[in-house]
């Protein structure tokens, strides 16, 4: 399943608070496009992204690093999210 969490990138908080689940990456990037408009913020600047987690997790759960993944397992890649910006 896809879900949006909330992601400080403090690597000293590795759990990460589920916002909410969605069965499709479209559904999850129209409830991001949602918060970003509530937020009136920019994606990074509101914390949020979306993530594949494998197994049931619910709204207000705790995931950690090895739970979720960028990427859904056979999902097609975007050429441009395949490779790091900086050297």
């Amino acid at each position: 399943m896809f879900a949006l969490i909330y992601d400080e990138h403090d690597l000293v908080q590795p759990k990460k608070k589920v916002v909410s689940v969605h069965r499709k990456r479209e559904t999850a990037e129209a409830a991001l496009e949602k918060r970003k408009k509530e937020l009136g913020k920019s994606v990074y600047d509101c914390n949020t992204r979306i993530v594949w987690i494998k197994g049931t997790v619910k709204p207000g759960d705790y995931v950690k690093p090895g739970q979720y993944s960028h990427w859904r397992p056979g999902e097609t890649v975007p050429h441009g999210d395949i490779y790091s910006d900086t050297d």
